[in-house]
């Protein structure tokens, strides 16, 4: 059977011609993506373009993924910021969606303006076990309702507050669901019920306004979200299929010029036995996405948490030379760095981009004094001993030194709290092809992984 998938980006329309028969990659193309005007158009443009390349392609089936538009932009609301808040994150994070803020407790009048302003495309409102406090996230919905903008919610909480809050969402106008909570008892997750809303959503509402609607008409399947796609692929990856083994645990970095995605496939557990775990359980596959460090539309950010100073000490380049190159970038996206210096600040931006992307997504080491002793803990996944980081993003595949980037995602003795990988292999995704196979394992697991395999290169 003969596949093309089609991954529908921000800038571009990124097409993967596969021949499953012959477990074969045939060919791949990309075009600007259209949005402002007929998304069909990018589309058919790189269907051309990759029609002069490998002939005509007359495909079984299209399968498609998207982040055009800037992708499914949430804001997720919960009750405890290590608890519900954070499973809630969780939730929206694994099924592919950019979580652009998290609150916790009553939100404030401030933070109702703030989410007017975000204006996001879903709200996912949690708070409260099953049977506990139920008031927070009652006033949370109020006040949500208050708020004049076209979100659509999902209510993931205390399952006895349900009645109340079918009253207050009823007469608002909002369009909503109600579904499991993701935090029913104390520290267990619920997020696949969650997760599965939010997919539903994307289909329903956001396919519309991403004009998308085209698209999905050729579609074999339903589109879904591309970091769900790429998640999908990351686990397919790691677990393999019934009959043929994955690569089990995994680090892999998607670094991109707004987001940077962090994806990890491990339990996590400490990897040394005296080590406690602390906090919420984390799930074997877990996606972060850090909307503040990327290589262009968020470099201020980048500059402002990283530090000019030590950034110019880490590439060897002048404080100036960092920040012209920095506002460069930012007033002009679509640069290419040409020059020496260019390059070599580029590659810097990009390891430091990784390095803060994964100390946010591992966890953190704990040191408590008892009258026993020293007691040590981890809240978050231990990542010390994955053997396997793996780069997708642009930024690193197109780099001339992706190992150096990469490497920022490693154990630092300095920063010995947090437990990154020791002592990893990498792999790059040479032909970008991982969103590719995330799709194709909705149809055919098993070629999806064998190109997985054969496609994905080890790199020194």
């Amino acid at each position: 059977m003969k596949f093309l998938t089609a991954d529908f980006g921000s800038t571009y329309t990124k097409l993967t011609a596969i021949d499953s028969s012959e477990a074969r990659i045939v060919g791949t193309a990309n075009a600007f993506t259209t949005i402002e005007t007929d998304i069909m158009d990018g589309f058919r443009a790189a269907l051309a373009d990759l029609e002069m390349k490998v002939g005509k392609f007359p495909y079984d089936k299209l399968l498609c993924c998207s982040s055009a538009g800037g992708g499914l932009k949430m804001v997720a609301l919960g009750l405890v910021p290590e608890l519900t808040s954070k499973a809630a994150k969780l939730a929206a994070s694994s099924a592919g969606a950019k979580v652009v803020k998290t609150y916790a407790f009553e939100i404030s009048t401030e933070e109702q303006a703030e989410i007017y302003n975000i204006n996001p495309d879903l709200v996912l409102l949690c708070g409260g076990t099953d049977g506990g406090n139920k008031e927070v996230i009652l006033a949370n919905a109020r006040k949500l309702c208050e708020i004049q903008r076209n979100f659509s919610v999902i209510v993931a909480g205390n399952k006895s507050a349900s009645a109340e809050l079918e009253t207050i969402f009823q007469p608002s106008g909002k369009d909503y669901v109600i579904t499991q909570n993701v935090m029913p008892v104390f520290n267990k997750l619920n997020i696949e019920p969650a997760k599965q809303c939010i997919r539903e959503l994307f289909i329903k509402k956001i396919i519309d306004a991403k004009g998308l609607s085209g698209v999905q008409q050729l579609s074999s399947i339903e589109i879904i979200p591309t970091p769900l796609a790429v998640m999908n692929a990351c686990e397919l990856l790691s677990k393999g299929t019934s009959t043929t083994p994955g690569l089990n645990n995994l680090l892999a970095v998607d670094l991109g010029g707004a987001t940077t995605d962090i994806y990890s496939m491990t339990d996590g557990k400490p990897s040394i036995d005296t080590i406690l775990m602390k906090g919420l359980p984390e799930p074997y596959s877990k996606r972060t996405v850090e909307g503040d460090l990327g290589m262009r539309y968020s470099l201020n950010s980048l500059l402002d948490e990283a530090g000019v100073n030590v950034l110019s000490q880490e590439m060897g380049i002048n404080e100036e030379a960092v920040e012209q190159w920095i506002q460069t970038c930012l007033s002009n996206p679509d640069i290419i760095a040409y020059t020496n210096n260019e390059l070599q600040i580029e590659e810097g931006l990009a390891r430091k981009a990784v390095e803060l992307a994964v100390e946010r997504h591992c966890g953190i080491l704990e040191s408590t004094y008892t009258p026993m002793g020293e007691i040590f803990s981890i809240t978050g996944k231990d990542l010390t001993e994955v053997p396997y980081i793996i780069g997708i993003g642009g930024a690193i595949i197109n780099s001339i030194n992706p190992v150096k980037i990469l490497e920022g995602a490693l154990f630092n003795p300095n920063k010995a709290l947090y437990m990154k990988p020791k002592k990893p292999k990498y792999l790059i995704d040479a032909r970008y092809i991982f969103a590719s196979m995330g799709l194709l394992c909705r149809v055919d697991s098993e070629t999806a992984l064998r190109l997985l395999k054969t496609e994905i290169q080890f790199a020194t």
